[in-house]
C-alpha cells in the first residue's frame, strides 16, 4: 500500500485548506481505516481524524472537532481532511496513514501500518 498526501501550505489564521491522501497499491481498501496524524516541531505525533473506508464512520480529535472534517472518495481510493478555521497551532506536518487491525479506537499511531509521506501546513496569525 502507497499512501500520497498532498495539499499543504502557508494560509493565515481563519483561512480552510484541504488536504488529500490517495492510496494505491490494492484493488481494494475496504477493510481499512484511513487516518490524519499531524506533528508539530519539537511535539509528539497527534490523531487528527480517521474513516472507515467501507462505511465512512468518522471520529475526530476534539482539537479540531467543528473545524476539521474527514471524509473519503472510494472511486478515487482517496481520502481528504477538510480544514476550516484554520489556527496557528494547527502548524504541523499532517501525515495520512492506514491499517487493518485495531484496539477499542484509532487513536494509536502503531496501530497503522502504512504512511505517506507528510504535507506541510503553515498557519500564520
Amino acid at each position: 500500500v502507497q499512501l500520497q498526501a498532498s495539499g499543504g501550505g502557508l494560509v493565515q489564521a481563519g483561512d480552510s485548506l484541504r488536504l488529500s491522501c490517495a492510496a494505491s497499491g490494492r484493488s481494494a481498501f475496504s477493510n481499512y481505516v484511513m487516518g490524519w496524524f499531524r506533528q508539530a516541531p519539537g511535539k509528539e505525533r497527534e490523531f487528527v481524524a480517521a474513516i472507515t473506508y467501507n462505511l465512512g464512520t468518522t471520529s475526530h480529535a476534539d482539537s479540531v472537532k467543528g473545524r476539521f472534517t474527514i471524509s473519503r472518495d472510494r472511486a478515487k481510493n482517496t481520502v481528504y481532511l477538510q480544514m476550516n478555521s484554520l489556527k496557528p497551532e494547527d502548524t504541523a506536518v499532517y501525515f495520512c496513514a492506514t491499517g487493518t487491525r485495531f484496539g477499542s479506537n484509532w487513536y494509536n499511531e502503531n496501530d497503522y501500518k502504512h504512511w505517506g509521506q507528510g504535507t506541510q501546513v503553515t498557519v500564520s496569525s
